[in-house]
């Protein structure tokens, strides 16, 4: 129980992303079946679960009670962009170029390289998260 305790955080921010993943799905299938381009549909089904990540973490997940909000969205905003659009990149890149030489599936390559890329850009928003974003005591 002690254990759960101390990484309470940490299993929150998991379950959060969960919903979010969750939501996110669910959204573009509904709003593809309304009769919405699937790009528009994935545009608005991400924005939304974007926003709810964004206000669900910080209630939920780090407790943000106080704090400027708009403020905490930009630098939520700007960690999650760069974890998504710099960070998994260089990861993918990285990981493909480096599996070139031994003519493996690139399917399976390329899906090991998300799910680590995934796994980084996880880590990196949650320390940011935790330190910048929704930082104890930030006013």
């Amino acid at each position: 129980m002690e254990h759960i305790k101390k990484h309470a955080e940490k299993i929150k921010f998991a379950i959060v992303g969960g919903a979010n993943t969750a939501l996110d799905f669910l959204l573009l299938f509904v709003f593809v079946a309304l009769g919405l381009n699937s790009i528009v549909a994935n545009y608005l089904s991400t924005g939304l679960a974007f926003i709810f990540s964004f206000f669900v973490n910080k209630s939920f997940t780090f407790k943000s009670k106080g704090g400027n909000v708009k403020k905490q969205f930009l630098l939520f905003m700007v960690v999650t962009l760069f974890g998504l659009w710099v960070i998994q990149p260089i990861i993918i890149a990285g990981i493909t170029g480096l599996a070139q030489p031994f003519d493996w599936n690139s399917t399976v390559v390329l899906f090991v390289a998300k799910l680590i890329a995934t796994v980084a850009s996880l880590i990196w928003n949650y320390l940011f998260y935790s330190r910048l974003v929704f930082k104890k005591g930030a006013v």
